[in-house]
């Protein structure tokens, strides 16, 4: 039978629309099982994969200013000049040590509400919202390309490791499916179709509590399924 799914709701809800997007992957248990164990074998290559995507980032002006506002928790010397700004300058050391903890997050978890919370937050924190205290607002377009970029070097991650074939294919599968969440929370902030009913601004807040219940009831249920 084939499941309705309000679509106002999907732009309103938070929870409502994270079960929806997980839901529709196949984003359940086994994934979760799978990225917590290759994860940490994975954490020697933070450091390669962080300088890899900083130099990607460097290759672009267009990527690149957006380096040049002050970070909200960033204390040091701000160098306000493009051409000056490269890979070593502090305020770029500043934001590789985000991209580093993010990794880590990744590969470590745990997957419960505060991984949800997490990731809402990277999303939000590259948008221009009213809650941000600094001038940072990266257009979409950027942030997809980032996030392919990041894939790409995960992908490449997971194959150095030489795991056993379907190991393989089930973590590369799992850290696909990841990424892919993360960027619907991005496209959560950027994309909202105008003929879409907006309630509120506190109603596209995810009510946190009903999301964790949601994502454990669901997957709760894929597994069951899986299992008869």
């Amino acid at each position: 039978m084939q499941q309705h799914i309000d679509r106002d709701k999907l732009y309103n809800d938070g929870a409502y629309r994270f079960q929806y997007v997980t839901n529709f992957m196949d984003f359940g248990p086994d994934d979760i099982k799978v990225i917590e164990t290759v994860g940490p074998r994975l954490k020697p290559l933070i450091p390669a994969v962080v300088d890899a995507v900083y130099d990607k980032l460097f290759g672009y002006d267009i990527t690149w200013k957006h380096f040049l506002p002050r970070n909200e928790r960033y204390q040091g010397k701000v160098v306000e000049d493009l051409d000056q700004l490269n890979p070593n300058s502090d305020q770029i050391k500043f934001r590789k040590d985000f991209l580093k903890r993010y990794l880590e997050k990744l590969f470590d978890g745990p997957y419960d509400e505060r991984m949800l919370r997490y990731l809402d937050h990277v999303a939000k924190i590259h948008t221009d919202t009213p809650e941000k205290k600094s001038r940072i607002n990266v257009e979409y377009i950027h942030m997809n390309a980032l996030m392919g970029y990041v894939e790409t070097t995960l992908v490449g991650g997971v194959l150095s490791l030489n795991l056993p074939r379907e190991e393989e294919a089930k973590a590369l599968s799992a850290f696909n499916k990841l990424l892919w969440i993360q960027n619907d929370y991005f496209a959560k902030y950027y994309c909202n179709p105008k003929d879409t009913v907006q309630t509120s601004s506190l109603s596209n807040t995810i009510n946190w509590t009903t999301a964790a219940a949601a994502v454990i009831g669901g997957l709760a249920v894929w597994l069951y399924r899986s299992q008869h």
